[in-house]
């Protein structure tokens, strides 16, 4: 439940060794490598140098394994949803082996790419007879070789297509220059026109043809009659058809066998990750040096990996003074789920706290505030079992889901929702005490009611938060021992803040006046604190001006903690949803024939995309949001680099150890 400590390596190896090193580091997936650019040693010994040459040829290799891959996809059976949610095939390791060192899957590879090849081929082809059909069905009726329109001594023909309205003013047009003009066909409102006329007039013709939307056509390139043309033109289209079908019959049966393909994506993608580092590292003539962090309590695995090899070393170093340390969190199995949370609005520098564990509880009872009905908890729980079981990859979402689903049951059970108020309905309809019963003992109060108590536990909760993100902070600035900012930053707020709040609830009469007189008074010292020290740099005018600003602001966390309504607001808004969908169900029943089956639908869907899916999305964006404005500035800054060692990554495959255990 803490930042990983991460310690700085230095591995020394032969280059001899230096490719086996790399790729057992790879599999341990426990350390992050620099390149030159960013390795220190690059720094002391600028005679070290780095491989020029890009791993080409496997660069290439793999771009055509990820297209042989994409091409059997468009031809692989239509996914179930079982499948879509785990696309990956779990396979045991020594059939990956097997696949990647054999020759079979690379020999599919080749007939794949040659397949791809001729299927492209015939598709050109189709697309230059669709083409040529396209120009010569308006000229079908056209009885002449078109070769011969070439070869009149004196005369100029004219082919085009014109507008079927503007046919008569095209005729009127080129009378002058004793012209004729034939009709040979029609297409989508435009005749086909053969125009004959002199060549010493055809420049003259063609500019008043122009002026009728003439489209001249050249189809100097055929030879024979339109009607010939099209048959051969139609026969071959129809054999390239044929061709293409047998091809994909073809591809549709190599695309049952296309997982050999995703094994060899999935290696030769990890092969060119690994090549690309091991070229981008410094070395000498005879080393190769591989420069990174690991986990502290990994460098016992990696010295035992390394042990390996007899020529190769492993020595720890110190960072660069200003070199930024990558960041990984660890929680308990409970926690980790929250760490989306975390990951949402970025990792926290090396020299701060994780804050899962302290958003953990928060995010959890937010959420089942805004949700608020047990109906939608259970929902919600069901739906998330169902994708957890299902889903492959990471599944730290749906247990967060299925989480804040349990703690939705009890928000619900306490403010009486359970899908609304329908359970209890349905129960005391259905004279079913016990149920009615515990839904009435489980009730402390009905929101719609009695919002005010849901108003003291909004503001109380967003109090309670805001003052435990100060004190987080002290706390955190002690450690770090910047003793100034813990007390001038967080500290003197806490004080100011709680001060007020003590004079506050003296004047509701909550607590002794005296109590509140003594508060007010207190509150000078942490005042005076923060007018004078919030600013600790430049000139008094500055610092004193900075600080009136600064004092000023403490209005600001009266908003701060009226931002917390928005529990409030969502809690009750997801009851009158409930409710709604309830009364839509009742009036549907009186439906002649259909009433009942009509209600069910509604209640059903009703409850499932609305009261849960919808109001549970709401519940998630303003329950984070809470998370990053209102708590986690006041005592995380962020911005650290995540920690991102080399490893082994699989698109297409699980790879199943001995145990029957999965890994990525």
């Amino acid at each position: 439940m803490s930042i990983a400590r991460m310690q700085k390596v230095l591995i020394a190896s032969y280059s001899t060794e230096a490719a086996d090193v790399l790729e057992a580091l790879q599999s341990s997936g426990m350390m992050q490598i620099h390149d030159a650019e960013r390795a220190i040693v690059s720094k002391e010994w600028p005679e070290l140098h780095t491989e020029k040459e890009k791993p080409k040829q496997i660069e290439e290799l793999s771009a055509k394994i990820d297209a042989a891959v994409e091409f059997l996809a468009q031809y692989a059976p239509k996914r179930s949803l079982t499948q879509a949610l785990a696309p990956r095939a779990v396979v045991s390791e020594e059939n990956y082996t097997s696949t990647v060192r054999g020759d079979a899957a690379m020999k599919m590879l080749e007939q794949c790419t040659e397949l791809s090849g001729k299927l492209a081929k015939q598709r050109d082809s189709q697309e230059q007879l669709n083409s040529q059909l396209a120009m010569l069905l308006p000229w079908q009726e056209l009885d002449i070789n078109l070769s011969d329109l070439e070869n009149f001594e004196k005369g100029a023909v004219i082919l085009g297509l014109i507008p079927t309205k503007n046919f008569i003013a095209a005729q009127e047009k080129i009378k002058e220059f004793k012209a004729a003009i034939e009709t040979a066909g029609k297409k989508d409102g435009h005749i086909s026109c053969v125009v004959i006329g002199l060549k010493e007039n055809a420049a003259e013709i063609y500019k008043a043809l122009r002026s009728v939307e003439f489209e001249a056509v050249n189809l100097s390139q055929f030879k024979g009659t339109p009607a010939e043309l099209i048959k051969n033109a139609q026969k071959q289209l129809d054999e390239t058809q044929q061709r293409i079908a047998e091809l994909q019959e073809q591809a549709r049966q190599m695309s049952k066998d296309r997982l050999q393909i995703g094994m060899l994506a999935d290696y030769y993608k990890n092969l060119l990750g690994r090549e690309q580092t091991r070229l981008a590292v410094p070395e000498t003539e005879q080393t190769v040096l591989f420069e990174g962090w690991v986990k502290k309590h990994d460098l016992k695995k990696i010295k035992n990996i390394l042990s390996g090899f007899s020529g190769t070393s492993i020595s720890l170093i110190s960072p660069a003074e200003d070199e930024e340390i990558p960041v990984h969190i660890e929680n308990s199995r409970i926690l980790k789920p929250f760490e989306v949370i975390t990951r949402m609005y970025g990792m926290p520098q090396y020299v701060e706290v994780d804050p899962t564990i302290l958003l953990a509880p928060f995010f959890a009872i937010f959420f089942a505030l805004c949700l608020g009905d047990a109906g939608a908890g259970l929902i919600l729980i069901a739906i998330s079992a169902f994708f957890i079981k299902k889903l492959q990859g990471d599944k730290s979402l749906l247990y967060l889901l299925a989480i804040c689903g349990v703690l939705t049951i009890g928000t619900g059970a306490m403010t009486g929702g359970w899908f609304g108020s329908g359970l209890r309905e349905v129960a005391i309809a259905h004279n079913i005490k016990w149920l009615s019963g515990f839904i009435d003992r489980t009730m402390w109060f009905d929101p719609l009611k009695d919002p005010m108590k849901f108003f003291a536990i909004a503001v109380g909760l967003g109090y309670f938060q805001i003052m435990l993100g100060l004190l987080i902070g002290f706390i955190d600035c002690m450690r770090r021992k910047e003793y100034a900012a813990a007390v001038f930053d967080k500290l003197v707020w806490l004080l100011l803040i709680n001060s007020f709040a003590l004079f506050g609830a003296a004047k509701m009469g909550h607590i002794p006046a005296a109590i509140g007189s003594g508060a007010i008074k207190f509150a000078i010292l942490p005042a005076v604190g923060i007018l004078l020290f919030s600013q600790r740099e430049g000139g008094w005018g500055g610092r004193i001006g900075m600080g009136s600003y600064q004092l000023f602001s403490s209005v600001f966390y009266l908003g701060y903690i009226l931002s917390y309504l928005r529990l409030m607001a969502l809690g009750i808004s997801s009851a009158g949803v409930a409710m709604a969908i309830n009364e839509i169900a009742k009036t549907a029943t009186k439906l002649p024939y259909v009433g009942l089956v009509v209600a069910g639908v509604i209640l059903v869907f009703g409850h499932i995309f609305l009261t849960t899916a919808s109001s549970a999305l709401g519940s998630f964006v303003h329950t984070m949001r809470l998370q990053f404005v209102e708590y986690f500035p006041k005592f995380l800054v962020g911005g650290g680099k995540e920690f991102a060692p080399l490893s082994k990554q699989y698109k297409y495959v699980y790879i199943k150890d001995d145990h029957q255990s999965s890994k990525k």
